[in-house]
């Protein structure tokens, strides 16, 4: 069985070696990774040579040209692929330089094999390979030596093993071209036996290696990729921390201006109590300060302590309705500390601050879907009326509010927020209705 080139055992080793050239070749268009490249080029160059054998009568012709070639090609291949495996330009940065010459040797000596044939015959590509083989082999013995020396690597090892295992088994192979064909023949096998299965067991043992490698990879991106969604989430609550910052002083200064205002008018008592509410507001702000988020429930604690301060700066007053959905649970409910305030601070100062009679703000918290809706109603004189009368750019007017909006989403990541401003006056009544949407998780 061992005799007959195309039996069984030498065709699954054909066919095995070039189903790894396919799955190796298509991984490399997967990745563009060089690694696969030489590796799947090394494959082919030996399925090629492996294959003569069975070809027919008119590839034979041609077969006497290619034989040497392709072994050289895979050879090639095979030493361009270990540079990459190895990292022999960092590991053995000195012997680096010598295999990247043996690799330009090998390729010129493939089309030298060609024209050798052409104008001396086969024998002389025979006599000439007894000449070059030894060398190879010696030399990549000593390169396997300075690999087991200078890398401290399991791949390493195993590349070491697979590569020896080859190396042996070929030369074992070649001895027929000093020995002659018929002492393998007595021993009930074909030459070419020993290098068919040095190939095989070479070849698998890298495959494993590469596939090690990938494991690796693999595991390596997985890694930066939680570290770059760690990052990520840093970076979005520095966001949200800067918004902040920029909106708290807003929202100081406008009180501020308020206590001035009741000092201005000789309003000792609304300045005390006002300021002994405004000290308790500070107080519960900078506490909140140290966290991007809070929930629900203190945030809606805290707006009735900042509505009650309004309510005594306007004049006459108004009234300020909170309706929560019953049975809805605020504490798992994560929101940017003071998000309501703008729009609130906005309803009262662009809307029924300039309204005369009965004002009303409601503000309701609701469940819809997976997603928490929060609707502040006023009855003032509408967003688009307050446009019109107020001549402050819409910049400065808004800023809490768009401040709050990038806050909110940034927390969401900007998934399943929405937020709508719209003037819902009509013959009858005048008013502004803002709604926020956002994931109740």
């Amino acid at each position: 069985m061992l005799l007959n080139v195309h039996s069984e055992i030498y065709s699954w080793v054909r066919g095995g070696l070039f189903v790894l050239f396919i799955y190796h070749f298509l991984i490399y268009f997967q990745n563009r990774s060089k690694l696969y490249l030489y590796f799947s080029l090394c494959l082919l160059a030996f399925s090629l040579f492996l294959f003569q054998p069975i070809a027919d009568k008119v590839f034979s012709k041609y077969s006497l040209y290619i034989n040497y070639p392709l072994q050289f090609v895979a050879y090639a291949a095979y030493i361009a692929f270990s540079r990459e495996l190895l990292d022999t330009r960092k590991s053995l940065i000195k012997w680096d330089k010598y295999l990247e010459l043996e690799i330009k040797i090998l390729i010129i000596l493939a089309p030298i094999f060609i024209l050798i044939q052409l104008l001396f015959g086969y024998e002389f590509q025979d006599k000439a390979f007894i000449v070059i083989a030894p060398l190879v082999s010696i030399f990549t013995i000593y390169s396997l030596y300075l690999i087991h020396v200078r890398i401290n690597d399991r791949s390493a090892k195993y590349y070491i093993i697979g590569t020896l295992f080859y190396v042996v088994l070929a030369n074992i192979s070649f001895l027929d071209l000093i020995m002659g064909n018929d002492f393998f023949v007595e021993m009930g096998v074909q030459p070419i036996f020993f290098l068919y299965y040095g190939a095989i067991i070479q070849c698998l043992i890298l495959s494993v290696i590469i596939g090690s490698i990938l494991k690796k990879m693999d595991q390596k991106s997985k890694n930066a990729e939680i570290r770059l969604a760690v990052k990520l989430k840093q970076m979005e609550e520095l966001k949200m921390t800067a918004l902040q910052s920029q909106m708290n002083p807003h929202f100081l200064f406008n009180s501020l201006n308020s206590i001035n205002n009741f000092v201005l008018k000789s309003e000792v008592e609304k300045a005390s109590d006002y300021i002994t509410k405004f000290s308790r507001l500070i107080r519960i702000i900078l506490n909140s300060s140290s966290s991007p988020t809070s929930t629900l429930s203190e945030e809606l604690g805290i707006l009735s302590l900042y509505v009650k301060l309004e309510q005594m700066r306007v004049n006459g007053g108004f009234d300020y309705l909170v309706n929560v959905e019953e049975n809805l649970n605020l504490e798992p409910i994560k929101v940017p500390p003071l998000f309501l305030q703008p729009f609130i601070e906005n309803s009262i100062w662009h809307g029924i601050m300039k309204k005369k009679g009965k004002k009303i703000i409601e503000l309701s918290v609701k469940k819809e879907g997976d997603n928490i809706l929060c609707i502040i109603t006023d009855n003032g004189i509408g967003i688009n009326k307050a446009k019109e009368l107020d001549h402050m750019s819409q910049k400065r007017k808004f800023f809490g509010a768009k401040a709050t909006e990038n806050r909110i989403r940034i927390l969401h990541q900007n998934k399943n927020v929405h937020i709508e401003t719209k003037d819902i006056s009509s013959s009858n009544s005048t008013g502004t209705q803002v709604l926020i949407s956002f994931p109740s998780k």
